[in-house]
């Protein structure tokens, strides 16, 4: 699917869009900093008002780290930043009512992160508010992205059950070929799931990724299974019973991701926010082969990563044309240039292996990612802030 076929899937968000009000009203926001070394993740303070705020996470440890804003639960991600580098910043935009909040950073991006801390947002009537037309055509652009999701929720939940039928027949060829193109409908909307606790490990943890004494389940760990001739010497095959046990595992937590997408709603910063992020899952695992460690499949999660933010985009575009024109002009273009590069690998409805792939194959593609990464990192704050 390219990113032309992607503009027409947010056609009726667009046309809702078309109306936009340039130099509408923005909220007033909070700014706020973060420090995030290897040993905590200090916030400049630790409440601030319902509304907009912005925090600027600057990297001052010695490897890639993370910051997240977490619910009232401690679990479930309201907001976060993720693959920020050794001295370099970044800055996460996030609308939030009032209530308690916890904020923590995760040096390393493994593990259970550091420096947790309570974060209050009080209730606010300072905060200026879009006009109405404007707030309208917002709401209607974050409804069209929940149905967008429901949906694709709705086809990986059947086709994980074709595909793991398939599986616990034995029928490995067929559940091969209903690997990749099932797992796209989830990375299509990989950030969703991802904010809904230990989902996203039940779903999709990679081995590397294990913590000592973590049950391994999941997509990955039956993707090792299915292509053995990848593993490690001594590798021993799944027995039916385990075969059973991941399967059943693996279709109960989809049913238990698409109830909770049911009575999803999306904020503005939401849906930007998501765009960035599915970008950085490309960036941190897809151009790096490091996802399909055995299927060797990364292109075809690659290929879905881009389709959903290019959906987000979609989505706000309108918008930021009468926000910020040249940084749409921009976003256009990169959009496209990336897609001309995944489509020159396309191999039938598939793509080449990740291992087929040319040195400079994968350099050009991290080079594009990056060249997309620069102006879609500004979407949050053109259109928020």
């Amino acid at each position: 699917m390219n990113f032309t076929a992607l503009c027409a899937l947010g056609a009726v968000a667009a046309l809702a869009l078309s109306g936009c009000v340039a130099n509408a009203p923005k909220t007033t926001h909070e700014k706020l900093t973060v420090d995030s070394s290897a040993t905590d993740c200090t916030v400049s303070a630790d409440t601030a008002p319902a509304g907009t705020v912005s925090f600027t996470v600057t990297n001052s440890g010695d490897e890639v780290t993370e910051f997240y804003l977490l619910g009232e639960d401690g679990l479930t991600i309201k907001g976060e930043a993720e693959n920020i580098g050794p001295g370099l910043s970044r800055e996460l935009v996030v609308q939030i009512s009032a209530g308690s909040y916890f904020t923590a950073c995760k040096p390393g991006m493994t593990g259970d992160g550091v420096g947790k801390a309570e974060f209050t947002v009080t209730k606010s009537d300072a905060a200026a508010k879009p006009n109405a037309d404007l707030a309208a055509q917002i709401d209607t652009a974050n409804t069209n992205y929940a149905s967008y999701v429901k949906d694709q929720v709705d086809q990986l939940a059947t086709g994980t059950d074709a595909f793991t039928a398939a599986y616990v027949a034995g029928d490995d060829d067929a559940a091969r070929a209903l690997y990749a193109p099932t797992r796209a409908h989830w990375e299509r909307v990989e950030t969703i799931a991802e904010s809904f606790g230990d989902l996203d490990p039940k779903l999709d943890l990679r081995e590397a990724d294990l913590e000592e004494g973590q049950e391994w389940t999941g997509w990955h760990a039956i993707e090792k299974d299915l292509w053995p001739a990848e593993a490690e010497a001594g590798f021993a095959a799944y027995t039916s019973e385990k075969r059973q046990h991941l399967t059943g595992l693996l279709v109960a937590d989809t049913a238990t991701l698409k109830e909770k997408v049911q009575g999803l709603s999306f904020t503005l910063s939401q849906q930007t926010n998501g765009a960035i992020g599915l970008l950085d899952e490309v960036a941190s695992g897809k151009v790096t082969g490091e996802e399909e460690f055995w299927s060797h499949t990364d292109l075809w999660d690659f290929q879905a990563n881009v389709d959903g933010a290019a959906v987000l985009y979609a989505g706000v575009r309108d918008l930021l044309v009468q926000e910020d024109p040249d940084l749409a002009q921009s976003l256009d273009s990169e959009f496209a240039a990336l897609q001309v590069l995944l489509d020159a690998q396309r191999i039938g409805d598939g793509f080449t292996l990740y291992t087929d792939l040319t040195p400079a194959k994968i350099r050009a593609l991290a080079d594009q990612v990056n060249a997309l990464g620069e102006p879609l990192n500004q979407l949050t704050s053109a259109l928020v802030l």
